[in-house]
C-alpha cells in the first residue's frame, strides 16, 4: 500500500485548504446559519464560491461536472473541507446529498440522471434519503421496514412514515425505501412537491450543520410511476449497501477535518495561556491530552485511508467501513471532548468553535449505524469465521 500522494492530489489538497481558510472560514459567523442548517440563500452563496473555485461535488464524475475522485482522493479533499463546518455545505459533499449522488451514478437510468442527478451534482438542488422509521419500523434493523409500496397499474402507491430524514425541508426530491408486495425492499425517486408527501415537523437536534435539518416525513397514498424506481425492484437493501459503505467513510473524512480544527484551536490556546508559572501546554495533564489527540487524529486518518484504498481496489468494503466508522466516530469524539476540557470555560461557550463542533460530532456515533450495531455485526462475523478473517 503506497501512502504517497500524486502531485495532482497534493495540488488539489492545497487548493481545497486555501479555499476553506480564505473563503469559507470568514463566513462562519453569518447569522443565516439556523438551528436547522444554513438557509437556502446562504447555501447557494457558499456553493457559488466553491463553483468559482472548481470544487463543487468533486466526487461525481466529469460527465456531471465533478472531478471523479476515487475514495483515496475523497479522503484527502473531504478532510480539508471538514475543517470548517460550512466547508462540506459549500462544496456540496455533505450527507445525504453526497451519498445520494454516488448511489445514483451507480444505479440510476440515464433519464433519471438527467432529471435528478445533474441539477443535484451542480449544487442547484438538494435531496433526502428516506429509510429510517419510527418504532416498530426500520432503524438499525432495516429488515423491519414498514413503509409499503403496492403496485397499481403502472404506478406504485406508497404509504408510511419516516423520521430523522436529513435535509427533507427544502429538498427537491427524495429517495424512498419501501417494502413491495413480495416483502422485498425497493427504492423509489419522487419530487418532494408530489401530492402525498407531507413534511410533518422538523426535529430539533444537537447538530445544526445539515442544510434542511432533520424531519418527520409522511407518505399518504403517494403515487410513483414504475419508471421512477431506482435500480431494479426488490434490490433496495443491496443498493443501500452501495450507498452506505462509502457514505460511512465519507462521514469519517469530513468529521476528521472538524476534529483537526478543534485540536488546532485547543493547541493554540494551550501554547499561549499561562497558569501556575508555565504555559498550559507544559502541564502534563494538558500536554498528555493534546498528545492523545494527535494519536487519535493520525490513527483515524490511517483507518480512513486504508479503507478508502480497499474500496478503490474493488472491494465492497462493508466490514472495513464499519470498522472505520466505529473507530473514527469514537476517536473524533475523544479528540473534541479533550479540546473542550483544555479550553476550560471557553470550551463550553461560543467564544470558540469547539463547543459547536462538540455538538455536531456527538451524533456521528449514532447515525449510519450506532457503534454497538457495527460491533455486533463484526462479532457475528467472528462467530462464523473465527479470528483473523
Amino acid at each position: 500500500m503506497d501512502f504517497s500522494l500524486p502531485p495532482d492530489l497534493i495540488e488539489l489538497q492545497q487548493r481545497t485548504r486555501d479555499f476553506i481558510r480564505n473563503e469559507i472560514i470568514p463566513l462562519e459567523g453569518d447569522p443565516r446559519q439556523t438551528h436547522h442548517g444554513p438557509t437556502e440563500e446562504f447555501r447557494q452563496e457558499l456553493v457559488a464560491l466553491a463553483r468559482k473555485a472548481g470544487l463543487v461535488a468533486p466526487h461525481v464524475g466529469p460527465a456531471f461536472g465533478g472531478l471523479g475522485l476515487n475514495n483515496v482522493g475523497k479522503a484527502i479533499v473531504f478532510e480539508e473541507a471538514g475543517y470548517s463546518l460550512l466547508g462540506p455545505v459549500a462544496m456540496h459533499i455533505f450527507a445525504p446529498d453526497e451519498g445520494n449522488m454516488h448511489l445514483m451514478e451507480v444505479v440510476a437510468t440515464e433519464e433519471q440522471k438527467e432529471r435528478w442527478l445533474r441539477p443535484l451534482a451542480a449544487g442547484k438542488t438538494r435531496s433526502c434519503f428516506c429509510m429510517t422509521e419510527p418504532a416498530p419500523g426500520a432503524g438499525s434493523d432495516p429488515a423491519a421496514l414498514a413503509t409499503t409500496a403496492v403496485k397499481d397499474g403502472n404506478h406504485y402507491v406508497i404509504n408510511g412514515t419516516k423520521w430523522f430524514i436529513t435535509g427533507a425541508e427544502g429538498a427537491a426530491f427524495a429517495i424512498i425505501m419501501a417494502k413491495d408486495e413480495d416483502g422485498n425492499a425497493t427504492m423509489f425517486l419522487a419530487d418532494m412537491d408530489t401530492p402525498g408527501i407531507e413534511i410533518v415537523r422538523a426535529m430539533n437536534s444537537l447538530d445544526h450543520a445539515f442544510a434542511g435539518g432533520h424531519a418527520v416525513v409522511k407518505f399518504n397514498n403517494l403515487r410513483v410511476p414504475a419508471s421512477d424506481i431506482l435500480g431494479e425492484p426488490g434490490k433496495g437493501f443491496r443498493y443501500a449497501q452501495v450507498r452506505l459503505a462509502p457514505a460511512r467513510l465519507t462521514h469519517c473524512m469530513r468529521w476528521l477535518g472538524a476534529a483537526r480544527r478543534a485540536h488546532d484551536i485547543a493547541t493554540g490556546y494551550a501554547q499561549k495561556r499561562e497558569v501556575f508559572g508555565a504555559k498550559l501546554v507544559a502541564h502534563e495533564g494538558v500536554g498528555f491530552m493534546l498528545a492523545d489527540n494527535e494519536m487519535d487524529i493520525r490513527m483515524s486518518r490511517l483507518s480512513i485511508w486504508h479503507t478508502a484504498w480497499t474500496l478503490d481496489q474493488g472491494s465492497r468494503g462493508t466490514v472495513e467501513s464499519s470498522m472505520s466508522k466505529v473507530f473514527c466516530s469514537e476517536a473524533i469524539w475523544r479528540v473534541v471532548d479533550r479540546c473542550v476540557q483544555v479550553l476550560g470555560g471557553q470550551g463550553v461557550t461560543d467564544e470558540t468553535l469547539v463547543a459547536r463542533i462538540f455538538n455536531e460530532v456527538r451524533g456521528f456515533r449514532i447515525y449510519d449505524g450506532p457503534s454497538e450495531v457495527h460491533r455486533w455485526s463484526i462479532a457475528q462475523r467472528i462467530a462464523r469465521n473465527g479470528a483473523n478473517w
